[in-house]
Parts: structure tokens; C-alpha cells; sequence
């Protein structure tokens, strides 16, 4: 088995952007889901309700700074605050983090189509990964929703879409990985067989099994039109819906640190 694709997302719920090799920190892999979006009362807001924020992509240029592009080729940089007071979010755990400039912030609302402020977590070993998640004592946590790192298999996708078959068809050709906003990408296993893995190393790189990832209405939002259709969980939940959740994807917490790219091994353990 060997990892087929990695992914970082800099701002949580906006597209983000694939790459050869990422450094894997204890909250997660370098540069993701640092920065989110909240309303004027600190209330956490993410493509769920506003499917357009899919339709922003987050390069990220350096460990300070990232840039946001709209669809119409205009794009925006933004710096890692300094000196600005931190604000209340309702992220779970974390209570507070720092607003980014209101340039930013106006760029954004223009776009989105409401008020919005894009906050980033100064110090991710502040929120831990709840026990009801599978945390232990020192975890951490960015500011994802549930597990530091999301992998996914691509035989899993490929029996999804046979089971999907030609219905598919009739509302998108193609069930693109993108859908389901992974961090690791692997190929080479039996489908579903990532669900059983207690322990995985990728690469140079050892990690435990939190969770399987409870899957909603995001995976439904069509990446390019920003529609939301019937499908992957409709007949996901046909086939992969146990206790009241429909289920594709793991989440990871690293035992270690290290460098993963793309090509690594994939050896459960």
C-alpha cells in the first residue's frame, strides 16, 4: 500500500490544496485548519451553511502566511496576526483566537455574501481531541472538527461509486476524493479494510486510530457548482449507516512526527 495523495485545507472549510510531502505536527499537518471563519458573535461558521466558501482556495506561501483566491482570479494574502486582541469563537476547546485584519475580513464578506471574521489558533496545544473521539492524555487538536488527520482509500471510493452505479450519472459523472476532504489519500487495501486498523504507519510516521469519520452534508455539496445533491449519502447510508451515522474515513492522531510524501508505504501494525 502507499499513500496516493496528501492535502492541506489552511482555512477550515475552504478548498484547499494538494501536495508531495507535508510535516506532520501533533495537532494535525503543517498549515492545516489553522484559520476558520466565524460570524459577528463568534459563532463558528463553515461551508455547511455557506456552500461558497467552498468555492474559495487557500494556498498556503510560507508557516505565516497564506493567500485566498476567488473564482474569478482576484486573491487576497493574509499574515499570521500580531498584536491584535484574541476573540471569543465557539470552536470546542478553544474559547479564544486572533482576528485576522479587516481588509481580510471585508474581502471575505464581499464574496460569501455576509458578515464574516477569519480567526486563527495562535496555540493548538490549548485544544485537546475529546475522549469521545478517541483523545488521550495530550492529544491535541487544530481546529478540525474532531481528529488531527482524515484517510481515506481510494478502493473504498471505488466501491462506493459501484455501488452508486449509473444513478450517479444523473446528477455528477464523476465522485471525485475532493468530496470528503481528506489529508491522506491511500491505495492498495481490501475497501473498507482502513476501518480495522487499531495502529497504521505511513511512511515514517506511526499513528493511532481515533475514530471512523461520521460523514454529512458537506460531502454532498458539488465542489465546482456549490449545489447540494442526494449523493455520496444516499447510498452510502444504504451500506455504511450504523449507530444513527453513515461512516467513510478514518481519523488519525499521530504517535510521532515526521515528513510523509506522496509514494510512501502504508503498513497497519
Amino acid at each position: 500500500m502507499r499513500i496516493t495523495g496528501l492535502r492541506i485545507y489552511p482555512v477550515k472549510s475552504m478548498a484547499g490544496e494538494s501536495v508531495e510531502e507535508a510535516e506532520v505536527e501533533p495537532w494535525g499537518l503543517l498549515g492545516d485548519r489553522r484559520w476558520a471563519l466565524v460570524d459577528e458573535a463568534g459563532e463558528k461558521v463553515t461551508a455547511r451553511e455557506e456552500h461558497r466558501l467552498l468555492g474559495l482556495r487557500v494556498e498556503l506561501l510560507d508557516e505565516d502566511t497564506i493567500r485566498i483566491h476567488d473564482g474569478d482570479g482576484d486573491s487576497i494574502p493574509v499574515e499570521t496576526p500580531l498584536g491584535l486582541s484574541p476573540v471569543p469563537v465557539s470552536h470546542s476547546r478553544q474559547g479564544f483566537a486572533n482576528p485576522a485584519d479587516e481588509d481580510v475580513n471585508w474581502w471575505i464578506t464581499e464574496r460569501v455574501g455576509r458578515p464574516l471574521r477569519l480567526v486563527w489558533q495562535e496555540d493548538p496545544t490549548v485544544r485537546r481531541v475529546s475522549g469521545a473521539h478517541g483523545g488521550q492524555d495530550g492529544d491535541v487538536l487544530s481546529l478540525a472538527d474532531a481528529g488531527p488527520l482524515l484517510l481515506t482509500s481510494e478502493s473504498s471510493l471505488a466501491q462506493l461509486r459501484t455501488w452508486i452505479g449509473d444513478a450517479w450519472a444523473e446528477e455528477d459523472p464523476s465522485l471525485s476524493m475532493t468530496r470528503f476532504r481528506p489529508n491522506v489519500v491511500v491505495d492498495g487495501a481490501e475497501p473498507f479494510a482502513e476501518d480495522g486498523w487499531s495502529t497504521v504507519r505511513l511512511g515514517e510516521v506511526e499513528f493511532r486510530l481515533g475514530e471512523l469519520c461520521d460523514r454529512c452534508v458537506m460531502t454532498q455539496i458539488h465542489p465546482e457548482q456549490l449545489v447540494t445533491a442526494k449523493e455520496p449519502i444516499a447510498t452510502l447510508a444504504r451500506y455504511r449507516r450504523w449507530d444513527g451515522k453513515t461512516w467513510f474515513g478514518t481519523r488519525l492522531i499521530p504517535v510521532g512526527r515526521g515528513v510523509l510524501r506522496v509514494g510512501d508505504s502504508v503498513m497497519p501494525c
